[in-house]
């Protein structure tokens, strides 16, 4: 798990090209998306972590974002029941 807050933005750019990162979550809601999702687009830049992939936010203990990711969040709520 990567802090954006701990990342310059060209350092950001960079991650993101070489798919380092994939993934971003919001750390105070515990909630991971695709990077291009506008909700994850809207949180403050303190609040925001970034995955290499799924388990890593799985083992870190997020969920799925149900605007983005519609189909995981759903395998996900079946799950918690």
């Amino acid at each position: 798990m990567i802090l954006h807050s701990q990342l310059s933005d060209s350092e950001l750019r960079s991650k993101i090209r070489k798919n380092e990162i994939l993934l971003g979550g919001n750390k105070k809601l515990k909630i991971y998306g695709l990077l291009g999702c506008k909700s994850g687009k809207r949180m403050k830049k303190e609040n925001r972590v970034f995955f290499t992939d799924v388990q890593e936010a799985f083992q870190n203990g997020y969920r799925p974002c149900g605007h983005c990711m519609k189909e995981e969040y759903q395998r996900w709520k079946l799950q918690q029941i």
